[in-house]
C-alpha cells in the first residue's frame, strides 16, 4: 500500500532534485552540455563575489520578511482565536483568505501602484503635507521587496499560528492566572510556549518560499533588488547556462536547510529549557 505513493513522491520530489544536482556537475557551451564530472560551476560560486554577495541578500530579505511577517500574523491569529466568537471566526479566516483570490502576478503590481512614484503613498503624504517630495526608498529596492514578501505571505503566517493557538487548553491560562500569574506572564510561560509548534510552521512556510521568490524582485527590486533567485533564472534562460544555475539552485538550498535546521534545533531546545 506504501508503494504507490512512495514512487509518486520519488517521480515528484526525488527525480528533479536529482537532476538538478546532477546537472550541477555539468557543463554547458550554448547548446552543447559537457557530461563530463567537474567541480568547475561551485568554483566560480566560491571565487564571484556577486554570488555571495546576492545569497548573503536574499538571506537577509528572507529573514527580515519572515520576521516582520510573524510578528505582524501572530496579533492577527491570537485576537481571532481568544477574542472572536466561535460563530465568527469562520468568517474572519475567510477574510483572511481573500488576498488568495487575485493572482499573486496582480497583487504585485497592485503594490507598484501604492509604492511607486506618483503611487498612493506618495500622493498621500504630499497632500496632507507631511513629505515635500516623493519618496524614493519604497519602490525599487530592497524595501519594496520585503514589503511586497511580507503582504504575499501573510495570510500563510496567520493560519498555522491560529491552529495552534485554538489548540491550547483554555483551562491551562485559567490554572495560571488561578496560581497568581497576570495575563502578561501567562502568555510568555503558558500561550506563547504552547504556540511555538504554529510559530515553527509559521516561520519555514514564509522563509523557505520567499528566498526562492524571483517574480517579486525582478518587479519590485529594481537594480538594487536582485535575489539569488534571479541570477538563477537569468542563468537558466538568459545566459542559456543551466549547470551554472543548478549549482546556484544547490547552495541556495543547503543555505536554507542548514538555516531551517539550526531554528527548529533552537527552538526545541528553548521548550526542553521551560519545561
Amino acid at each position: 500500500m506504501v508503494s504507490p505513493p512512495l514512487v509518486y513522491a520519488l517521480l515528484l520530489l526525488a527525480f528533479p532534485l536529482g537532476a538538478i544536482v546532477l546537472f550541477s556537475f555539468w557543463t554547458q557551451n550554448f547548446m552543447d552540455v559537457d557530461t563530463t564530472f567537474t567541480l568547475n560551476n561551485y568554483r566560480e560560486i566560491i571565487e564571484k563575489p556577486i554570488y555571495f554577495a546576492l545569497l548573503q541578500r536574499s538571506l537577509f530579505v528572507s529573514g527580515t520578511v519572515t520576521f516582520v511577517t510573524v510578528l505582524l500574523a501572530f496579533p492577527v491569529a491570537y485576537f481571532v482565536s481568544f477574542h472572536v466568537r466561535p460563530d465568527r471566526k469562520s468568517l474572519w479566516l475567510f477574510l483572511i483568505t481573500i488576498p488568495f483570490w487575485t493572482s499573486y502576478l496582480i497583487r504585485v503590481f497592485l503594490w507598484k501602484v501604492i509604492l511607486g512614484y506618483n503611487g498612493v503613498v506618495n500622493t498621500g503624504l504630499l497632500n496632507i503635507g507631511l513629505i515635500d517630495e516623493p519618496l524614493t526608498f519604497i519602490l525599487y529596492n530592497v524595501n519594496a521587496v520585503i514589503i511586497t514578501l511580507a503582504h504575499a505571505f501573510a495570510p500563510f503566517a496567520i493560519l498555522p499560528i491560529f491552529v495552534a493557538l485554538e489548540k491550547i487548553d483554555r483551562s491551562l491560562l485559567e490554572a495560571s492566572q488561578d496560581l497568581g500569574e497576570s495575563k502578561f506572564t501567562t502568555f510568555f510561560r503558558v500561550t506563547l510556549p504552547l504556540s511555538m509548534p504554529g510559530l515553527v510552521a509559521a516561520v519555514l512556510i514564509v522563509f523557505i518560499p520567499t528566498i526562492g521568490d524571483y517574480v517579486t524582485p525582478e518587479l519590485m527590486g529594481g537594480a538594487g533588488g536582485k535575489l539569488i533567485a534571479n541570477m538563477i533564472q537569468t542563468q537558466f534562460l538568459a545566459l542559456n547556462n543551466a549547470p551554472l544555475g543548478a549549482a546556484l539552485a544547490i547552495v541556495a538550498m543547503l543555505c536554507v536547510t542548514a538555516i531551517s535546521l539550526l531554528f527548529v534545533f533552537l527552538n526545541r531546545r528553548y521548550l526542553r529549557g521551560r519545561s
